[in-house]
């Protein structure tokens, strides 16, 4: 095989693997549902684990965009990934989770690629360490048209 057609193929081959990576977050129709009653926010001292949204920046997106969310167990436990939750907040809520569980590990989310409609869209991340002990984030996505 000539050099020029390897270069083709490894490329090809490179795109795909590109585009294998990408995840529907959100689907259109999900979009649509009418709006939840959105989640109540607690305060508190808490030895569950940290959740930290790294990218994007939650306001002005266009997708498709790159979601990175670190988990970081506490007091010696380990963070269990089995007990993660991901949910589109609507009236009838959506379990994102086995869209994202690709990008799911016990150190946290990381999904590239990751395509939205445009639109507000509230997702709850819930995550538990092996000591039972769990957070909750909502992530307020704006997503540009």
């Amino acid at each position: 095989m000539s050099t020029l057609k390897m270069l083709g193929a490894g490329l090809a081959g490179l795109l795909f693997a590109l585009s294998a990576e990408a995840v529907t977050l959100i689907k259109a129709d999900e979009a649509k549902l009418p709006a939840g009653a959105g989640v109540l926010a607690t305060r508190g001292i808490t030895r569950g684990p940290a959740i930290k949204v790294l990218t994007p920046d939650l306001a002005n997106l266009s997708s498709p965009f790159d979601l990175k969310v670190a988990f970081e167990a506490r007091g010696g436990a380990k963070i269990d990934p089995a007990a993660t939750k991901v949910i589109y907040l609507k009236a009838k809520p959506v379990d994102l989770l086995p869209r994202v569980k690709t990008g799911l590990s016990e150190s946290g989310l990381d999904l590239p690629g990751a395509e939205t409609p445009p639109g507000e869209h509230q997702i709850q991340i819930i995550v538990q360490d092996t000591e039972g002990r769990s957070s909750q984030v909502v992530l307020m996505l704006n997503v540009l048209k």
